[in-house]
């Protein structure tokens, strides 16, 4: 054993014990709660995604002809693909939450203050390419609602002043989406933005570790003598242990709740049926809004209805999921659906209605 080291120590002139004393910072006695540890979850999940990433690519077909029916196959045919997929997707949807999660810590801890503004900018640049990668990645599938969203997120961008078409056109390949977008979109999710994610992270932790881990004092307390502990083992444990939970998670979820490729119609059911729920909701509280409130209080009750509708944006795609994989989820996609097409247009109506103006009285 000594020999293979010194042959190795020989052709690899790195100390280990100079690399340990590099990365064995003392960090703030404060990081032993777990929830300052949530800066190594997302890259951590980040490293899971590209994993599952690479050999979900080894099947997937970015063309519109073949895009949907490589997914399919992944899901039904590939051995341990569901799993796979599962793992990628879940995997996504904790990433985000693991970042803004991380944001929010380091807003209401004060850590963004001077001299960390910098970094605090470079943290809301991964924040952003952590929600592309999410955008476009759901825009792969190439079924309705991905479809959809990937044109309203194009139409989004093209409101930006100045550089809003030259994106559009960037993205879609023309002005719509057309036979060399989901190419595109392969790219970006698949090589751009992890890379620029990759060299943003570096310079993120380049700059944690320059200034240091923030001490954390509340106004108004007692100054007492500083208590660190070794980055190496201890918080290392830590991270490792939170690791080695979310992959129990990861697991639990990609096993008991899986990606199932939906029947297209199913899919389409699903997505007809959120259209009309999103034109009966924004009918009636428009008219509720313009005819119950005061001019001055429109924003406050247009404000009330926007984060109303988010909370339903959370919980809405499980519900989507639901119906259109479950047992009969098509008949009542479509049922559900046309009843609030139904609805829909009734309060639309009615808002017609009450916009009309009164007849003249004789």
């Amino acid at each position: 054993m000594n020999r293979t080291g010194d042959w190795i120590a020989e052709r690899v002139p790195i100390s280990l014990e100079g690399v340990a004393a590099m990365s064995n910072e003392p960090v703030p006695y404060h990081l032993k709660r777990w929830w300052f540890a949530l800066g190594g979850t997302p890259a951590y999940l980040f490293v899971v995604q590209i994993i599952t990433g690479v050999l979900l690519a080894f099947y997937y077909q970015p063309a519109p002809a073949t895009a949907y029916e490589s997914v399919r196959y992944i899901t039904e045919d590939a051995s341990y693909g569901w799993y796979l997929r599962g793992l990628h997707k879940w995997g996504a949807t904790l990433m985000i939450a693991a970042v803004v999660l991380h944001q929010m810590r380091v807003f209401f801890t004060g850590a963004y203050r001077r001299p960390r503004e910098l970094n605090w900018m470079i943290g809301m640049t991964i924040l952003v390419c952590t929600l592309l990668l999410g955008f476009t990645g759901y825009s792969l599938v190439f079924e309705q609602l991905s479809y959809w969203g990937a044109t309203v997120g194009a139409n989004i961008s093209d409101t930006v002043p100045v550089v809003g078409p030259i994106m559009k056109q960037a993205l879609l390949g023309g002005e719509v989406y057309n036979d060399r977008t989901l190419s595109r979109f392969f790219i970006l999710h698949g090589a751009v933005l992890p890379v620029v994610l990759i060299l943003v992270l570096m310079m993120h932790i380049g700059l944690v570790r320059l200034h240091g881990v923030t001490e954390l004092t509340f106004e108004g307390e007692e100054k007492k003598p500083a208590k660190y502990f070794n980055f190496f083992p201890e918080h290392f444990y830590t991270e490792l242990i939170i690791g080695l939970t979310l992959m129990i998670l990861l697991s639990a979820l990609a096993t008991l709740l899986p990606t199932i490729s939906a029947h297209p119609l199913a899919v389409f059911a699903s997505g007809l049926l959120f259209g009309a729920v999103f034109l009966s909701v924004v009918a009636s509280t428009t008219a509720l809004v313009r005819h119950n409130l005061p001019a001055e209080a429109w924003p406050a009750g247009i404000g009330a209805f926007t984060i109303v509708f988010a909370a339903g944006q959370i919980v809405g795609p499980t519900i989507v999921g639901w119906v259109a994989d479950s047992a009969g989820g098509l008949r009542l996609g479509f049922a559900v659906s046309a009843g609030m097409l139904a609805l829909g247009a009734l309060l639309a109506s009615r808002q017609r209605a009450l916009q009309a103006p009164a007849p003249e009285r004789a």
